[in-house]
């Protein structure tokens, strides 16, 4: 059942966005590539990268440590890992440095005759003070959604580049 991959509500919320690519290469091999937080850098164009704080890779309750960049603003967020299905899902929290939870991301793949889709969905959490003022003041982004279209577009393309190469 394909859609039983599919990562559903948080907080009650569907995806805020959720953009997919086919990709011509095993669920297995992307899944390699999307799980590797520490590699995430190589794909998306705001994170720089991480590592894994408690454990070596993706389980439920593994912790991560990313930074990102735009332009010289510099800044490091927490994530955990929520759901994870090796090959399938994996979803994590995103929190702050003060440990405020501002975003849930996730990757779906869902294999295909001839390879498999590949989606990655955001989710819009955390109060209006995170969102509005705190936010745009770390990140420099002040429409965060706009950005995460584009973001989520770049990061889908590198990863199914590098995939099918």
């Amino acid at each position: 059942m394909r859609g039983s991959w599919r990562a559903g509500r948080v907080d009650g919320v569907e995806p805020s966005i959720s953009r997919s690519t086919p990709v011509a290469a095993s669920a297995e091999d992307v899944w390699s590539l999307v799980s590797d937080l520490p590699r995430m850098g190589e794909f998306s164009p705001e994170n720089i990268g991480g590592y894994w704080v408690d454990c070596s890779g993706p389980a439920v309750g593994a912790k991560f440590r990313g930074t990102n960049r735009n332009g010289a603003k510099q800044w490091s967020t927490k994530a955990t890992v929520v759901e994870c299905v090796p090959g399938r899902l994996l979803t994590f929290d995103v929190h702050s440095p003060i440990g405020v939870r501002v975003s849930r991301w996730s990757y779906v793949i869902e294999p295909t005759d001839t390879g498999c889709v590949l989606t990655e969905n955001w989710y819009r959490v955390g109060n209006w003070f995170v969102r509005r003022f705190l936010g745009p003041k770390v990140t420099g982004r002040q429409d965060r959604p706009g950005f995460n279209v584009e973001s989520i577009e770049h990061t889908l393309a590198a990863v199914k580049a590098y995939a099918e190469r």
